[in-house]
């Protein structure tokens, strides 16, 4: 399809990825920077300004699946059309390789950021506007970065372009159907997630990610119910590093998966690890992307690590954020998780409350336990909202047959509420912060000689 053609508005054979259309995978970007190029030579005479658009839809893959290939190219075509007449004459619209559309606008007078917030607005909601179909009803959503020309320090069509992909990129991370303008501080974060972004293998190789261990505990005994593997890279420049500094920028692509293999393959080590020197761990908590959990052969590798560490399937517990529940139509997930369930391993839900999971949807995967979110666990001892709403969410587990953990506890007095209100476990910093496995050895000995203890002073007392 002539790049010219998309531009002046001639029919299209339509397709947004580089599986779907390949021979745009060349040249499209070079022939966008030359047009942008233009366009930013025309604001060289007099005060006119212009600025990039990059409109990206979200979840083309669901739209595939759910429509068909040929009706996914009639829709998108019809979204693209309804965008191409919500330009003004002279402003331009090319797609990119990656499935994205680029709108750059005609040098003109009075164009601020305001007015572009307003023409992204105005972007969004013609694509995300119904479309009625000869077998029934649409609709498309999407997500738009933009830059202003004058936004750039180093002007130049490959820049303005990019900043509005940057834009975008942000846009995608809190999305679906978000708008994000370009900054600087966007670029530097950028910049900071392709630099760990291209060093995370070599720092699996290197050892330098880590499992980290954070107790659960048993409200009726005291006594440890497992343990929650949380990732850390210990980065050789920048210290200790959590999740949230580093998991965004391993979103979307194969390295999750990689990361989940490395937390898998240390779990269960340290477990093997613990039942050799005597130590009472009844089940490590591993956590699951949505991207593992669409993996068909998921249920048999967990197996086999099992199998390969001597360990019982009930020794693990597959963690499934809430928002992969509420969200995922894909019965391949449903599937895994019921397989992984009859296994024989534990699969918990978590931040539950956080996610708009339903009744529906939790019935529909073959959960054992809800992790109640830190939102609902603080200051629970004092807040009676907070005691109301943990007390209902504890009633739906109890009528839909399963158990509890609340997460995120960080006083003696949630512990003690949590209890009270019937909570099977918890877990959080007034237990213990995430620990290194050499630290998980003496912390289990101390508890268990404090259990001990503790039950010494109450028979005396009796």
């Amino acid at each position: 399809m002539a790049l010219v053609a998309l531009a002046a508005g001639l029919p299209l054979a339509f397709a947004l990825s580089r599986r779907l259309w390949p021979q745009a995978a060349v040249s499209v970007s070079d022939h966008v920077i030359d047009r942008l190029d233009g366009a930013l030579r025309d604001t060289s005479q007099g005060a006119r300004q212009t600025g990039c658009f990059v409109v990206q839809f979200d979840d083309l893959s669901w739209l595939c699946d759910r429509h068909g290939r040929s009706r996914q190219s009639e829709i998108l075509a019809a979204s693209v059309a309804r965008i191409r007449g919500a330009m003004r004459p002279g402003d331009m619209l090319f797609p990119l390789e990656d499935g994205s559309l680029v709108v750059a606008l005609a040098a003109t007078q009075r164009l601020d950021l305001e007015v572009m917030v307003r023409i992204a607005g105005r972007l969004q909601m013609v694509v995300q506007q119904p479309l009625v179909l000869t077998e029934g009803s649409a609709q498309v959503t999407c997500c738009i970065g933009f830059c202003h020309a004058r936004q750039l320090a180093v002007g130049g069509g490959r820049n303005l372009l990019e900043a509005a992909q940057i834009a975008v990129d942000e846009a995608r991370r809190h999305g679906p159907g978000v708008i994000r303008a370009y900054s600087a501080d966007l670029a530097q974060q950028r910049a900071l997630r392709d630099s760990l972004r291209t060093s995370f293998a070599a720092a699996i190789a290197a050892g330098q990610i880590r499992a980290h261990f954070q107790p659960q505990l048993s409200t009726d005994s005291g006594e440890v119910s497992g343990m929650e593997a949380l990732a850390r890279w210990h980065h050789p420049e920048q210290g200790c590093l959590p999740p949230g500094k580093f998991l965004p920028a391993l979103e979307g692509t194969d390295l999750m998966e990689l990361l989940t293999r490395e937390m898998l393959s240390q779990s269960l080590e340290a477990m093997a690890a613990w039942d050799k020197a005597g130590l009472r761990v009844p089940q490590v908590a591993v956590n699951f992307a949505a991207d593992d959990l669409r993996d068909p052969q998921l249920p048999e590798r967990l197996n086999w690590a099992l199998d390969a560490h001597d360990l019982a399937p009930s020794r693990l517990t597959v963690e499934v954020l809430e928002s992969v529940v509420a969200g995922e139509a894909d019965d391949i997930v449903v599937r895994n998780i019921a397989r992984i369930a009859q296994l024989g391993c534990g699969v918990d839900l978590d931040d539950f409350g956080t996610g708009n999971a339903s009744i529906t949807s939790i019935r529909r995967f073959a959960l054992q336990r809800l992790k109640i979110d830190r939102s609902f666990v603080r200051d629970i001892d004092t807040d009676r909202g907070q005691q109301k709403l943990v007390t209902a969410i504890l009633s739906l587990a109890e009528k839909l047959g399963l158990d509890t953990l609340a997460e995120g506890v960080e006083s003696r007095g949630e512990h003690a509420m949590l209890a009270q209100l019937g909570c099977g476990h918890v877990q959080g910093y007034m237990i213990a912060r995430p620990m290194p496995f050499e630290d998980v050895a003496p912390w289990l000995l101390r508890h268990r000689e404090n259990l001990a203890r503790a039950l010494r002073i109450d028979v005396r007392a009796k």
